[in-house]
Order: C-alpha cells, then sequence, then structure tokens
C-alpha cells in the first residue's frame, strides 16, 4: 500500500504501509565541489591539495499522520443501505488535509470505487475522524495524506 504526504514547503514524499516514514536528505557534494581548484601559482608554492568539504544539511525527519492509533476511536464509515442492497463494493482512496491539532480540514476523492455513494460515506467520515498529526523534526505540522477505505459485502 503506498501513502504519500505533501506539505505547502516540501515536495511529495512517499513510502510504503512496512517502512519507516520518508525522510528528506539533502544530496551529496559533487566531486567537482570537493577537489582543489588549480589556480596560476608560483612554482616555489607548495599545497597541499586538501580543502574543507562543504557542510552537508542535516536529514529533516517526517514522520506521516496515523488515522490507526486504537485511542482516536474513530469508527468506520457507514456502509450506505441502498449501496448494500444493490451489491456494490469497492476502494475509495480520500486525500485529506490533517491539521497539526489532529483535525481534518479539507478532502477529496483521489480514486474513486466508481460509486458514488460510496464515496460520499468514505469522505464525510474521514473528516469527523481524529488524527495523530505529521510531524517534521518532531514538531506537529498540516500534512496532505492519503487514506484508503475499503467497502466489502460479507
Amino acid at each position: 500500500m503506498q501513502r504519500t504526504v505533501c506539505d505547502d514547503s516540501v515536495a511529495c514524499a512517499s513510502t510504503t504501509a512496512a517502512t519507516q516514514p520518508a525522510a528528506a536528505t539533502a544530496p551529496a557534494p559533487s566531486a567537482a565541489a570537493l577537489q582543489p581548484s588549480a589556480s596560476p601559482a608560483s612554482s616555489s608554492e607548495v599545497t597541499d591539495g586538501a580543502t574543507a568539504p562543504a557542510a552537508a544539511a542535516l536529514p529533516t525527519r517526517i514522520d506521516l499522520p496515523s488515522a490507526s492509533a486504537a485511542y482516536l476511536n474513530n469508527p468506520p464509515p457507514p456502509y450506505p443501505a441502498l449501496s448494500r442492497r444493490l451489491g456494490e463494493q469497492g476502494k475509495v482512496i480520500v486525500r485529506v488535509r490533517i491539521e497539526a491539532d489532529g483535525t481534518a480540514s479539507a478532502a477529496e476523492i483521489r480514486t474513486s470505487s466508481g460509486f458514488e455513494r460510496l464515496d460520499q460515506a468514505a469522505l464525510q467520515t474521514v473528516l469527523r475522524w481524529t488524527y495523530v498529526p505529521g510531524k517534521r523534526d518532531g514538531v506537529p505540522q498540516a500534512m496532505w495524506y492519503l487514506i484508503p477505505i475499503q467497502f466489502v459485502l460479507e
């Protein structure tokens, strides 16, 4: 399962459910930046050829939001009665904006189940849920998060 998170200041970071949260890292300095520069020096000038490497920026740790903590008491979405009678099933992927306080401020359908009733039930449910907010370097921040909702008749 692919999970993606975006915020306003950084491009999207992706991670799979089985791995740790993604961390953005700074690119390594190029080889040209680490080599000494050749300058027209007199033959009597001696250099050791060593240069101080450029200070690399520290990586930023990004912890993704979560809706799965048991203490949040997020109920599953209601299965629409007409959809149940008509045998409608499917998976809805909802993109939700989770604020720093753990509330959802906006949501949109990223991938439809193919049935409007199921899509709307999922959309309304994730807007009512509470979340563990995403964090950047330990500080809660608003982030977009993808939440899959599966509607299966049993």
